[in-house]
């Protein structure tokens, strides 16, 4: 399932995390959805775009090119711990 191959870091306390580039416009969308769904819950956006004027996938994806999520693909390892 996607929650096991990704994950969103919500916490901006944690330490800097490198990135890894988007690879695919099919994860780039899984991203987003994922994203617009916190966004939709009440998460604040990370970029300066008025959430009752934009759609929430669309301030997800401007997110997403502007490089504000963290994000990590998830490997067996860290699944089975």
């Amino acid at each position: 399932m996607v929650e096991e191959t990704e994950q969103l870091v919500e916490d901006a306390t944690q330490e800097p995390k490198v990135t890894p580039e988007i690879d695919s416009k099919y994860r780039k969308i899984i991203l987003a959805a994922q994203r617009s769904k916190q966004l939709q819950r009440g998460a604040n956006p990370r970029v300066d775009m008025d959430p009752r004027k934009s759609k929430s996938t669309r301030i997800a994806m401007k997110e997403l090119d502007d490089e504000k999520i963290d994000w990590e693909m998830l490997t067996d390892n860290k699944l089975t711990q």
